[in-house]
């Protein structure tokens, strides 16, 4: 990476402005939310999914703009964008390509899906039989797909984005548990609310506004290496492996009453995701360095969409965020001890044992 450009400028400058990294994922957002209305959160965390190089998952109901916050997303930062809409009589063909015979020239020709994009949209995936859906763990887990026996690169920076419509219970095939591990985060997405809902009704109404481009998948792909470099204490390290163990061996962390709710915990993938999408949510807010604090926020997001409750918690009501909730109230973070005034502030770790 060159010296000039906006990866070799760290989080934050010395007199405590953001730097360029931080000024850029800021202006994203910025321009994201002069479409965007009331969605703060959706489109953060898919913008720190992106930097974190991971995917998400959104789950709204209907009109809540999850679609067009992905496309306005794609076209501030500059990737090609498709949008696949899953119905129940698509086939992975549709998804990855296949290929096809020329009686012409008496061969076979590769023709290229539509996820060879930068931004796939998988609009209400949960439409779509599991054989469908399983067609996209090749190019989530590996970024490639394979055809014929060749293997073919995707282009980076890559995402899915896939949504889903929680109230629909006709028709739908739920996500399987290793599609849903795929995901860096799942986002749960409400309606806005009644101030919101009138800025809506002004901005769209008349003449809808668009967005104007701020990156570009070359720039992008050097914020993804910023994040990277983000410094992680070995005890937030150790607080991101308590908290993912804690979803396995509940009793070991003093909360036994979780092992009749917890049916299988989370995976490695959880651990390996919340310090990916910590280090993003860092550069986001101008540090380079992760905080406790940056764990807490992601970690239900990270977390939950992974867990897999047993049948009696269902029937009570339980849900994943609850349990995701109980065990970040106790299982214990470091405590931060900052070494200098707020103006050059620098932090350092203790153990909260």
């Amino acid at each position: 990476m060159s010296e000039n450009s906006p990866g070799a400028v760290p989080p934050q400058g010395a007199d405590g402005t953001p730097g360029e990294p931080t000024r850029l994922l800021r202006s994203a957002l910025q321009e994201v939310s002069t479409v965007i209305v009331g969605q703060d959160r959706m489109v953060e965390r898919t913008l720190i999914a992106l930097v974190a190089r991971g995917h998400c998952l959104i789950e709204g109901v209907p009109g809540v703009a999850k679609t067009l916050a992905v496309s306005t997303l794609a076209k501030v930062t500059g990737g090609s964008f498709s949008r696949i809409q899953f119905t129940p009589d698509l086939v992975p063909s549709d998804i990855v390509g296949t290929r096809i015979y020329h009686p012409s020239t008496e061969r076979f020709d590769v023709e290229l899906g539509p996820v060879f994009v930068n931004f796939v949209l998988a609009d209400e995936i949960n439409r779509a039989p599991a054989k469908v859906q399983s067609a996209l763990l090749e190019v989530m887990a590996e970024g490639q797909v394979s055809l014929g026996g060749t293997t073919y690169p995707l282009p980076s920076p890559f995402i899915v984005i896939a949504t889903q419509n929680p109230v629909e219970s006709e028709g739908v095939y739920p996500l399987p548990e290793a599609q849903r591990d795929r995901f860096l985060m799942k986002v749960d997405v409400g309606h806005p609310g009644a101030h919101e809902e009138m800025e809506i009704l002004r901005r769209m109404s008349t003449r809808p506004p668009t967005a104007h481009q701020v990156l570009d998948p070359v720039t992008l792909s050097e914020l993804q290496s910023d994040a990277e470099r983000v410094h992680v204490h070995q005890l937030i390290a150790d607080y991101v492996v308590r908290l993912v163990m804690a979803t396995r061996e509940p009793e070991r962390h003093q909360m036994p009453d979780l092992r009749q709710v917890l049916e299988v915990g989370a995976s490695p993938r959880a651990t390996l995701g919340l310090v990916a999408a910590a280090r993003a949510l860092a550069v986001l807010r101008g540090r380079d360095y992760v905080l406790p604090d940056d764990v807490r926020v992601l970690a239900r997001d990270v977390i939950a969409h992974r867990l897999v409750l047993t049948f009696d918690a269902l029937a009570d009501g339980v849900t994943a965020g609850q349990v995701v909730d109980r065990i970040l109230s106790t299982v214990l973070a470091p405590r931060v001890i900052w070494d200098e005034p707020p103006s050059g502030e620098t932090a350092s770790f203790a153990s909260p044992r």
